[in-house]
């Protein structure tokens, strides 16, 4: 198995037409791994380092691409509910699928758009800091220059990425887990292939400095994880 280059190999999920509830599997069992295997802690360190970093302006607008089931943003919205932060949060994805599926958990006020994040409406409410989580790995280089150029260009103070660290005991701890407790042929599938996507911090240096950020800071996280922030 090959760690030192990215893979681009497609993974399942990123197939048109999967089963609905083929998805709404792969979606639990999503939400499950980030509960318990640090995705989300990740991303709340985001928001707490975004909010620590910048003048607080209430209510705070966030936005997510590639928001998937929405779990990221109902945990957002429950921190900043602790918090006392008043808020508003956008979730943005292709799959009309997906955002049905984040409505029917919805515990937390999000609104939806489906849509390419390249043509979600950004101006009628600049979101204050636009995140995404395990969604970067599912592009090429190319694709990824102009994420990151497209999200420092829409977020007024800022953005952070939660992705996977590309690494072998990463790749066998998931892809035993997966084969042991998953009932998705997606999760089996897709989890240790998104390792194989993931990324090296040299990785995410070139692709920050050919974006042309200035300004970032590259975390490692537990499990296997990258944080990336950049300020405005």
């Amino acid at each position: 198995m090959n760690f030192r280059n990215r893979s681009y190999t497609p993974e399942l999920l990123d197939n048109e037409a999967i089963p609905k509830e083929d998805l709404y599997q792969n979606l639990r069992e999503l939400d499950f791994i980030n509960r318990y295997l640090g995705g989300h802690q990740v991303v709340l360190g985001g928001i707490r380092a975004l909010l620590k970093r910048n003048p607080l302006v209430q209510p705070l607008n966030i936005m997510e691409i590639g928001s998937g089931g929405g779990d990221n943003l109902r945990e957002t919205g429950r921190l900043l509910n602790k918090k006392k932060i008043t808020y508003q949060l956008q979730g943005i994805d292709l799959k009309e699928d997906c955002v049905q599926f984040a409505r029917q958990q919805q515990t937390i006020p999000v609104s939806y758009q489906i849509c390419d994040y390249r043509l979600a409406d950004t101006h009628s409410q600049q979101p204050h800091y636009i995140f995404n989580s395990l969604f970067c790995h599912h592009f090429n280089d190319e694709q990824l220059v102009k994420m990151l150029q497209w999200m420092y260009q829409h977020a007024e103070k800022g953005f952070f990425i939660a992705d996977l660290h590309r690494h072998a005991l990463a790749y066998y701890s998931i892809k035993w887990l997966t084969g042991l407790f998953s009932k998705s042929y997606l999760v089996k599938n897709d989890a240790p292939l998104s390792v194989l996507r993931g990324f090296s911090r040299r990785e995410w240096q070139n692709l920050l400095q050919r974006a042309g950020i200035p300004r970032y800071t590259i975390q490692w996280k537990w499990a296997f994880r990258w944080l990336i922030i950049v300020e405005k």
